[in-house]
């Protein structure tokens, strides 16, 4: 099952890896209160791109295992060309390359890293931290990347604050932070602007999964497939939501329509552990 501190789901959606290593969330309809677990205290570490700690989570970067001898030589000589290239243009080209081969790699807070080198776009930049945070198992490491996620962001924010996208990636940092209430807050902004959005109403039913609040949770993913029937993801968790409040037959009755229809090896296991359970 999916390793987390939070909720043990064996499932692979690249969106929902962040979700599971957040401090525990209540959101109620008019007020939101917060139980957050202990803090952990930031701490600044270099980051070695060839000795990274392993990751745990589903989708982890992949810091476990030996690279081939041939990879290892390809960012070797790339590193080398980055180091040594004679204008700005070069550089980029060698930078770019690094964060390709990186991503390849499924180290990406090593491929950020280099798409800051090589980008100038800031919400590229930002998107690219915001992906390294969401698969980041350790907890230091996601705050350092948390960090740099918001620098980026807050920038395109500044810049265009009707970008909900980028708005509701920089809550999500906010959410696993000391200041999870202005997490919260910038989600339900964006709900209250923008009803129908796809991905605010999947983070905040999430969230609402993570506290156990698993009728609110059924509110908003039912509200989310209204407009977005084919989320597979959103009727997953709201199978399993509403398994947990005791509507078995319509839970059997949804899981049973993702196993017809998906072919992810890794959600039909989770979906058949369920079914064996109802």
């Amino acid at each position: 099952m999916l390793k987390s501190r939070i909720i043990l789901i064996v499932v692979a959606i690249a969106l929902v890896a962040v979700f599971f290593s957040l401090p525990k969330v209540v959101v109620d309809n008019e007020n939101e209160t917060i139980e957050k677990g202990a803090e952990t205290e930031e701490k600044s570490t270099s980051n070695d791109d060839s000795n990274s700690s392993p990751a745990n989570s589903m989708m982890s970067e992949s810091h476990s295992g030996n690279i081939p001898d041939e990879i290892k030589e390809d960012i070797e000589r790339l590193r080398n060309s980055y180091s040594l290239a004679e204008n700005q243009e070069n550089s980029v080209i060698f930078a770019d390359s690094l964060a390709s081969v990186y991503r390849d790699l499924n180290r990406l807070d090593s491929a950020a890293k280099y798409v800051e080198l090589s980008k100038e776009d800031n919400e590229l930049i930002g998107n690219a931290y915001y992906e390294a945070f969401s698969f980041a198992a350790d907890v230091e490491k996601a705050e350092r990347l948390a960090i740099k996620t918001r620098e980026y962001l807050q920038k395109v924010l500044d810049s265009n604050p009707a970008n909900n996208s980028a708005k509701i990636k920089l809550a999500m940092t906010y959410v696993s932070s000391d200041n999870p209430m202005k997490g919260i807050s910038m989600l339900l902004e964006v709900v209250e602007e923008d009803p129908d959005n796809e991905e605010a109403l999947f983070n905040l039913g999430i969230l609402s999964v993570q506290s156990g609040q698993y009728n609110k949770a059924i509110g908003r993913f039912e509200k989310l497939l209204k407009q977005h029937p084919e989320n597979v993801q959103a009727q997953f968790y709201l199978a399993l939501s509403l398994m947990n409040s005791g509507q078995k037959a319509k839970a059997k009755e949804l899981f049973t329509e993702i196993k017809n229809k998906s072919n992810d090896e890794q959600l039909l296991a989770a979906v058949e552990s369920y079914l064996n359970e109802l």
